[in-house]
């Protein structure tokens, strides 16, 4: 099955979603900060395919993300290091862990996030880098960007009207 590409869109969403192709992805981006860099420590971790394997890595490599390196001539063997690009991947994964945290039952949690010197449970919080506010739907809009055209704008102001609870 082919897969849609929002390699054009204008919105940073769908770029995104598109740079990081599907839940594998995510999940091989996930043990990759856990420390795994070769092929088959992210395919025991996860239990994937060769195959899909293979084409996830591939594209995180095309997408910028990780980096394949070789560390073995014979044979060639090469490991998958996350790129700053692929670094700049961990609030995403933190927000994600975040969301399961509060949503999956208490008894079906393995993991749980902590501070690295305390050994202490952290809790996130999506803040603003200036002000240090807290981010909800109801404190936050959408702005038109550079590449904003007519429709954009109309979108723009639809879904600010809605959130303020008026007739656009």
């Amino acid at each position: 099955m082919q897969r849609t590409s929002f390699a054009n869109f204008k919105c940073p969403v769908a770029r995104a979603l598109d740079s990081v192709g599907d839940w594998w992805s995510i999940m091989i981006l996930r043990d990759a900060f856990q420390g795994l860099t070769r092929f088959d420590e992210f395919q025991k971790s996860l239990g994937v395919a060769p195959n899909i394997l293979t084409r996830r890595l591939a594209h995180l490599v095309e997408a910028g993300l990780l980096q394949k390196r070789l560390y073995s001539d014979r044979p060639a063997r090469h490991e998958y290091v996350l790129t700053e690009t692929g670094q700049d991947f961990f609030p995403v994964l933190m927000a994600l862990f975040s969301w399961g945290r509060r949503h999956v039952p208490e008894e079906d949690l393995a993991f749980l996030l902590g501070n690295a010197d305390s050994g202490k449970e952290r809790r996130t919080q999506l803040v603003d880098v200036e002000t240090g506010e807290e981010l909800t739907p109801r404190n936050t809009c959408l702005l038109p960007g550079p590449a904003a055209e007519e429709s954009d704008r109309e979108r723009i102001a639809r879904a600010r009207a809605w959130y303020l609870g008026i007739d656009a």
